[in-house]
């Protein structure tokens, strides 16, 4: 069955309209106070779209303001040096976000003249612009009835429409773009969306819904069945890979410490940290010989001074901080330096190692 059939088989004696008119209404009186929502422009709007992707409201509103500050507009991004945009992204993690971002603002300004498409086919051919943040600009920004279909909104419709459908599939996901094409506004997409995207933020949340509080209740198919905790269904991710690295804290005469670049590919592509060797690889007693051998310099480790535990999506860096000194000037390594203490700050480095920064002073 296509998903477009099987949206019209779920909304079957639903009411679309009361539906539409309870969270426009409720989301026009009582949304937050927010600085993407000042105005409806377009590089705004996307900007703050890639932030709050697996991101808290409040911990994206003070980055997305000095974020604005330093890029106002798509051809101050696209000017930008990589590091100092990843200078303004350090601690909010997931930094391809930030690349990709950059990637698709050079192209809006080398083919749009600086002004973001709003037709969706342009739109969507921009590096990491998928179906959701093209859905969210061309609504919110343009006023388009598009789709805007993320996991707190197929959250809200699973529990508003009792769908049972495990959100965790792709299948899912085309299955509530579907609902969302027949439910949305035609008048008004920008206040559905962003009324969804609200409801399941403060009210539809994940654990402890406040049901005696939405505006839709009374359209609420699993509210009325008592089984609003029991939805979405989700399976389960797979378990965290967990990783033992020596983070190494080398200082050498001068008092400067070493750090290197991360590659241009990968987990926190071009971030800085300092040094990290593999423990599931390298005896902790051979880590000079390591040294010597990548980074043609001795060092003498001193004292283990730190245990930092870092969490990602989908691994664990467990790092025991190792304080080391170097008596070698010179080092065979092109994407390390030796930095003074004072200047190591400047440089963007991902939130794991920024626990480490600590032991600068």
């Amino acid at each position: 069955m296509k998903h477009y059939e099987k949206a019209q088989i779920i909304l079957n004696e639903f009411s679309i309209d009361n539906f539409r008119s309870q969270l426009i209404d409720w989301f026009n009186k009582e949304q937050r106070s927010l600085p993407w929502r000042e105005n409806q422009d377009p590089y705004r709007v996307w900007v703050s779209e890639i932030m709050l992707q697996q991101t808290r409201v409040d911990t994206v509103i003070p980055y997305f303001n000095h974020f604005m500050e330093q890029f106002p507009t798509p051809e101050a991004l696209a000017s930008a040096d990589e590091q100092d945009i990843l200078k303004a992204w350090e601690g909010l993690g997931y930094y391809s976000r930030a690349r990709n971002l950059q990637n698709a603002v050079r192209e809006v300004v080398e083919y749009y003249e600086g002004k973001v498409p709003d037709n969706k086919e342009q739109l969507g051919e921009l590096k990491g612009v998928g179906p959701y943040t093209k859905g969210a600009i061309l609504s919110i920004a343009y006023d388009q009835p598009e789709p805007a279909v993320d996991g707190n909104v197929m959250r809200v419709l699973s529990r508003i429409l009792l769908v049972e459908e495990d959100i965790a599939k792709a299948s899912t996901k085309s299955l509530f773009e579907a609902l969302v094409h027949e439910l949305i506004s035609k008048e008004y997409p920008s206040a559905f969306n962003q009324g969804l995207m609200e409801l399941g933020a403060i009210i539809c949340t994940p654990k402890s819904p406040s049901c005696l509080l939405c505006p839709v209740r009374s359209e609420c198919r699993a509210f009325h069945e008592g089984r609003e905790l029991d939805l979405p269904v989700k399976t389960k991710k797979k378990k965290q890979k967990k990783q033992p690295f020596a983070a190494l804290f080398i200082e050498n005469d001068q008092g400067e410490v070493l750090i290197e670049q991360r590659p241009s590919k990968g987990l926190l592509a071009s971030l800085w940290q300092y040094p990290m060797v593999p423990l599931a690889e390298i005896a902790e007693s051979d880590i000079p010989s390591w040294f010597q051998l990548e980074f043609g310099i001795t060092i003498q480790p001193e004292a283990a001074i730190d245990h930092v535990h870092h969490v990602f999506s989908h691994l664990i860096w467990d790092m025991k901080v190792i304080k080391a000194h170097t008596f070698d000037g010179k080092m065979d390594r092109a994407n390390a330096i030796f930095v003074n203490k004072e200047q190591v700050k400047d440089y963007p480095f991902p939130v794991s190692h920024q626990k480490i920064h600590k032991h600068l002073n």
